[in-house]
Order: C-alpha cells, then sequence, then structure tokens
C-alpha cells in the first residue's frame, strides 16, 4: 500500500454509511470505526474546500427503481425499515456537501455523480464506505473506467464477509488505484493541501 499524491481537486466519496447499512455486522473494521474514519476525513476535506460526497442506496417502496435482474441472492421486495436509507448522524448536517442516492452497487451508475465531479474540476477521489466488495469496489472500478485517480482509505470501509474484503483490497484495489490507510491520506492531504 502506497499512496504517492493527491491531486488539487480530490474529493471524498463516502459510500452507503447510512442507518441500515451500518446497523449491521461488518469486519474486518467495525462499522463505527469505519463511520469515524470518514468524518475524520470528511471533516479534513471540508477545512480544505474539497469537495464531500455522501452516497446512500434507497429504492421505492415498490423497488420499481431497483435492478430488475435475476440473481440467487435476491434483495428485491425486502421491507426496510423506516429510516434504514438515512445517512448517519456523524456525517450529516454538512449543507455543502454533495448528497447522491443510488439505486445500484455503483454511485456512478444513473446518478449524476461524474457531473456533481467534473462541474467542481475533480480528478481524483478517495473512497470510504460499507461494503468494500460492493458498493465501495463498484464505484472504485467506475471511477477508474471514468478516468479519475482513485484512492482508496482501507481502513475506513467494511464488509460483512472478511473474504470479500480481503479480495478487493488485496487483489481488485491495486488495479483501480492507490491504498492506505485514514492516516496516512490525511498526512498526504495535509502535506499537500496545507
Amino acid at each position: 500500500m502506497a499512496l504517492t499524491a493527491l491531486d488539487p481537486r480530490t474529493a471524498l466519496v463516502a459510500i452507503d454509511l447510512q442507518n441500515g447499512i451500518v446497523g449491521m455486522p461488518t469486519q474486518p473494521h467495525a462499522a463505527s470505526d469505519v463511520v469515524a474514519r470518514t468524518a475524520r476525513l470528511a471533516d479534513a476535506f471540508r477545512s480544505r474546500g474539497l469537495p464531500v460526497v455522501m452516497v446512500r442506496v434507497s429504492f421505492a417502496p415498490d423497488w420499481a427503481d431497483a435492478v430488475p435482474g435475476r440473481t440467487e441472492r435476491q434483495a428485491r421486495g425486502l421491507a426496510f425499515p423506516e429510516g434504514w436509507d438515512v445517512l448517519v448522524d456523524e456525517l450529516s448536517g454538512h449543507g455543502a456537501d454533495i448528497r447522491v442516492t443510488k439505486h445500484n452497487w455503483s454511485a456512478f451508475h444513473g446518478t449524476d455523480l461524474d457531473v456533481q465531479l467534473r462541474r467542481r474540476g475533480v480528478t481524483q477521489i478517495v473512497l470510504t464506505g460499507i461494503a468494500t466488495s460492493i458498493g465501495v469496489e463498484s464505484t472504485a472500478r467506475d471511477a477508474y473506467a471514468h478516468g479519475y485517480h482513485v484512492t482508496l482509505a482501507t481502513d475506513a470501509m467494511a464488509d460483512s464477509d472478511p473474504a470479500a474484503h480481503t479480495g478487493s483490497v488485496e487483489r481488485i484495489f491495486p488495479r483501480l488505484g492507490e491504498s492506505g490507510t485514514t492516516a496516512q491520506v490525511l498526512e498526504l492531504l495535509a502535506r499537500t493541501h496545507p
């Protein structure tokens, strides 16, 4: 894991840190630790005038906006409790943050995320969130395909399956960008964006 650079216009993109997701058991990092580390990163980005994007996943009550394909593990039609898709308190309440609601795994597919980033001159994103192998990895893949430099704060993400987390971190992420810890991202941010 080596971080080499943060572009002048780098954005933090946090994936699915909402009540219903953060309430599930995660590994290898507790969801509360992922939220706390993301909050530290968000504060550092905001204090430097860099964009912070909070992404949540949500669906219409009738699931009409959900992906229609057949899968062996269908989520379609599940009943979620009220407020499951609300951003956790630790990350809400910042009016300047960009909000994106997705209906797919990737925060790019079917949303205005790419437009929001490009209009702000963003060329690099730092990713955090839950789940590593689903929303985070899918967003990282699309960010790479869209031509963004991708940085992955691997201790600010977690998964329900530790093997899936490890597979993303060790096999997929090195092909999409650079990985490091929250502390390493903050240190590089302090050096390059005083």
